[in-house]
């Protein structure tokens, strides 16, 4: 027999649900607040959960994540209200078992609710597998979360979208997937579709035969047919040419293509593991990407968290990278004062592992035959930025304000004008919702009023920075 929770506000609809539920020969629990709900779910013994989404003490689709981080993982079922297709989005998105429009009638009730607790006893009677994941370090809940969804697609074959911010360790998640999966024997083929010669492209994915143009002077065997019995990872994928899509949507359908001049079409045997920093949603609105493609790359989407999510794992990065330095170079690890450890979990790290990793290389180059690491060892632009948030409060976590229109950065870590500005946006959104809270005193009513966003949206951008009511 297995355990369902209701966490509605409606105590008559808790009721009617509730009384279907029991129909199925199982026991059914009721909360009517999101903390109430929380702690029965803490309790344990909870099998599905069916979850409102306006709830008086919060958004159900925000507590989403904690309910899958508690032990007994149970499958959450979203209530959402007629007529509003975000939050059935959202509700998907944000790692939902399925969602229920209201008001249900019995079989919308009965069949989602069956098909979910049969997916979790599977689950939880299911061993876990030990993840190889080398060079991947720790042991956050946001890493272990991400690593989760790796094993996942580790043991399907379905394609893959790895999405996440600049430096966030992408390819590493690409890697662990492919050899984790059944295909580890196989090739690991990267495509950098950022750097692909627009005059080349086709040959390099493609391959071409002798003389298929001038240059041409023997048989090419292109990246595609290099993955054969592997996996074929597309880095930065929303970069692959307008022109180019529908070729290569092709080849995903059919894992068929023919090189540049042959005769004849060959076959390769790859799966798709693909990357991006980008919003490809927003990229298919804008008429960059094909949204067929992106349908067909997003058999699973995995996200992995920035580092400023992950703020527990920076001392065990640090730590792992500064002996690895050490051992490279026949030396002795340098020790580590108590301020350096608060700079590095005082910044931001819109960088991410990389810019970690780059300032900790740049310690050890200022550090010379000092034996401790201290701040001043830091690049100049974190020392700048750590500096201003001492006295401004914290209210810049970048080495820009890009409201006030100042700039801190040192030249070798001078971002791209894709990454300044795509922080500046985050900056600026951040701060515009922070000041929407504050105007409309946290009533999501009438912070949707005043600029124009859906609830659901709304809810999404706040989670997404970290902003409460």
């Amino acid at each position: 027999m297995g355990n369902v929770l209701i966490i509605d506000d409606d105590v008559s609809f808790c009721r009617a649900l509730q009384a279907v539920i029991s129909e199925m020969d199982l026991q059914v629990e009721t909360a009517h607040t999101l903390e109430d709900g929380l702690k029965t779910i803490r309790r344990g013994g909870c099998d599905v959960v069916m979850l409102d989404v306006v709830l008086p003490d919060g958004n159900g689709l925000e507590a989403i994540a904690e309910i899958g981080e508690t032990p007994d993982q149970p499958e959450v079922i979203i209530l959402t209200g007629s007529g509003d297709p975000d939050g059935a989005e959202l509700a998907v998105k944000s790692g939902a078992w399925d969602y229920i429009t209201k008001p249900p009638t019995m079989n919308n009730i009965r069949l989602p609710v069956a098909r979910a607790l049969e997916y979790h006893i599977r689950k939880m009677e299911r061993p876990p597998e030990a993840l190889r994941r080398d060079a991947i370090i720790g042991g956050s809940k946001a890493l272990e979360a991400c690593l989760g969804m790796v094993a996942r697609a580790a043991r399907g074959g379905a394609n893959v979208l790895v999405s996440g911010e600049t430096g966030t360790g992408k390819e590493l998640i690409a890697r662990s997937i492919h050899e984790n999966s059944a295909r580890r024997d196989g090739p690991f083929v990267v495509v950098d579709c950022a750097a692909l010669p627009e005059h080349l492209v086709e040959s390099m994915l493609f391959g071409h035969e002798k003389g298929a143009f001038t240059t041409a002077d023997k048989k090419h065997i292109g990246l595609i047919r290099q993955a054969h019995g592997g996996t074929l990872f597309l880095d930065e994928v929303g970069e692959l040419p307008v022109g180019l899509q529908k070729a290569f949507l092709r080849v995903l359908q059919e894992h068929r293509f023919r090189p540049v001049g042959g005769a004849r079409e060959e076959e390769s045997d790859f799966r798709v593991v693909a990357a991006t920093n980008r919003d490809l949603e927003r990229d298919v609105v804008d008429w960059k990407v094909r949204q067929d493609l992106l349908f067909r790359l997003r058999g699973l989407s995995i996200v992995v968290p920035p580092l400023r999510d992950r703020a527990g794992d920076i001392e065990t990065l640090s730590r792992y990278f500064l002996e690895k330095r050490a051992r490279e170079t026949g030396g002795t690890p340098k020790r580590i004062s108590p301020e350096f450890w608060g700079a590095l979990l005082g910044y931001q790290w819109p960088g991410n592992v990389r810019e970690l990793m780059n300032a900790l290389d740049s310690a050890l180059a200022a550090a010379e035959n000092d034996t401790t690491l201290c701040p001043r060892h830091l690049p100049i632009n974190i020392r700048a930025t750590l500096a201003r948030m001492s006295v401004d409060g914290g209210r810049c976590g970048t080495g820009l304000d890009p409201v006030e229109g100042r700039i801190v950065f040192a030249s070798e870590n001078f971002p791209t004008l894709k990454d300044f500005r795509s922080e500046a946006l985050a900056r600026i959104e951040q701060r515009y919702l922070a000041e929407l809270m504050r105007v409309s005193t946290g009533r999501i009513q009438r912070a949707c009023a005043l600029s124009g966003l859906s609830r659901a949206r709304l809810y999404a951008l706040m989670k997404h920075y970290g902003i409460s009511r």
